[in-house]
């Protein structure tokens, strides 16, 4: 791939968003593109060749397997967004993994030390880079307070609500999510079972407050949504 396609990439990433022309060029010489497919998963590597990935186009799920071989979904990012090694130390989380949940999802991946010298050579990445992992911790925490205070039905809906504003929609007096994600997904984001994810959207269905089916979520009323 091209040095020049490489530079668009980066251009419309906000990690890159006030840097300039000439620094762009250096990043994306030291940069590699992937197009990877859904349910294929990404390795942070190790060492010097651990990874930060930049998501320029799809839809990525971050998790991780318990003791009991559950997995937990740490968090459902959608471009554009980065993950990988975030603590820059070389030593990511073996238990931890991203999957693709979209096809063709295009990422850009940078070794960590080569990510580190454009953070220390350009201040402005440096600065954006925080921003967005504050706002991946600020995510996190809020997900820790729905468990302590929410039930599963009002989990669901947060969900569906942060879904919706996300990555939503609207057609006429609908919001339109693509669902990309199961069941099993849902519920292993919310904390709860397959099947109490299928009830609880029955009854959502069933109240007149969305539709599904396997390719898309229709949600009615969209000031409830939002």
């Amino acid at each position: 791939m091209t040095n020049e396609i490489k530079y668009v990439y980066l251009k419309n990433h906000p990690l890159f968003a006030n840097v300039s022309e000439q620094k762009i060029s250096e990043a994306a010489e030291v940069m590699k593109v992937r197009t990877v497919y859904r349910g294929e998963t990404l390795s942070y590597g190790d060492g010097e060749f651990s990874k930060v990935y930049l998501l320029i186009q799809g839809k990525v799920k971050i998790a991780e397997f318990n003791d009991n071989s559950n997995e937990l979904i740490k968090d459902i990012i959608t471009a554009p967004d980065i993950f990988g090694d975030l603590s820059l130390e070389g030593h990511p989380s073996a238990d931890e993994y991203a999957e693709a949940l979209t096809a063709n999802t295009l990422l850009c991946a940078f070794n960590v030390p080569d990510f580190k010298k454009l953070m220390q050579e350009n201040p402005m990445i440096a600065i954006a880079y925080a921003n967005m992992v504050n706002k991946k911790l600020n995510r996190l925490e809020n997900r820790h307070a729905d468990l302590v205070f929410r039930d599963t039905k009002a989990r669901l809906i947060r969900f569906i609500k942060n879904w919706a504003q996300t990555d939503g929609n609207k057609m006429g007096d609908k919001i339109i999510l693509n669902n990309y994600l199961t069941h099993t997904d849902i519920a292993n984001v919310i904390a709860t079972s397959r099947q109490s994810v299928n009830v609880l959207l029955n009854e959502l269905r069933d109240a007149g407050m969305l539709f599904y089916n396997r390719k898309k979520i229709e949600l009615n009323n969209p000031v409830y949504w939002n």
